[in-house]
């Protein structure tokens, strides 16, 4: 007896334990949150880009970028492209331009894009690669997913994407509010190279310890301990 109760005095303990690491973990991660970000498309390898030169149309061109991300044009070297919004690259063809032409003004025009995917891991039915057609959002791709598991901690997916610095930020995505009526939340549009990771739930994280450190590992039956709870 006194060895049945130092067991589950044993239980508890760590029981607690994990559910208190579990309860910080599902805290919100705010420093996690970039609101309002502004959406901008990156030139990929594969684009089909129109460069106009309105006041030079002998040197309008339309390219493809190279998978090494540059691209080939008259007059200049080989220019890089991949990883640069329009924006960004036109301005870069104005000031090169401008050591050949007086005052060139050019347009960088988005004609085809190469294959856009997104990626997806975590607590979904369908962990890999989702491919974009058009306009899609968090949501729609979930869907293409599988659907979240029901391990999944729904209310703090994580969107991994790179801004127009090129560099790695993170948003946290409500999905839950996305599926309830009463309080319906904002889907996102998602952006090509995106990564989405669906989180464990806590109780799933508390289960899951349960399952490694406890029923398998305590000498009796685990019916007798949860009757002592």
């Amino acid at each position: 007896m006194r060895a049945l109760m130092k067991h589950t005095g044993t239980v508890l303990l760590l029981l607690g334990v994990s559910l208190g690491l579990a309860a910080q973990q599902s805290k919100p991660i705010q420093d996690l949150k970039v609101p309002d970000q502004k959406q901008v498309y990156l030139i990929q390898p594969g684009d089909q880009l129109d460069i106009k030169f309105f006041y030079n149309s002998e040197l309008n061109e339309q390219v493809t970028v190279r998978p090494d991300g540059g691209i080939s044009l008259q007059l200049v070297n080989d220019i890089p492209a991949a990883g640069l919004t329009p924006e960004q690259l036109t301005h870069s063809l104005v000031q090169i331009y401008g050591k050949e032409l007086r005052n060139p003004e050019v347009a960088v025009i988005v004609r085809s894009f190469s294959s856009q995917k997104v990626f997806v891991d975590g607590e979904v039915s369908r962990p890999g690669v989702v491919n974009l057609t058009g306009r899609t959002t968090l949501l729609q791709v979930i869907s293409e997913a599988g659907g979240l598991k029901e391990t999944a901690r729904s209310s703090q997916v994580l969107i991994i994407r790179r801004n127009p610095e090129n560099r790695p930020v993170t948003l946290t995505w409500d999905v839950k509010k996305l599926t309830d009526r009463s309080h319906p939340g904002e889907d996102i549009e998602l952006m090509p190279y995106d990564v989405i990771f669906v989180p464990r739930s806590p109780i799933a994280n508390v289960n899951r310890w349960m399952d490694q450190y406890i029923r398998k590992n305590i000498p009796i039956t685990f019916g007798y301990l949860t009757s002592v709870f």
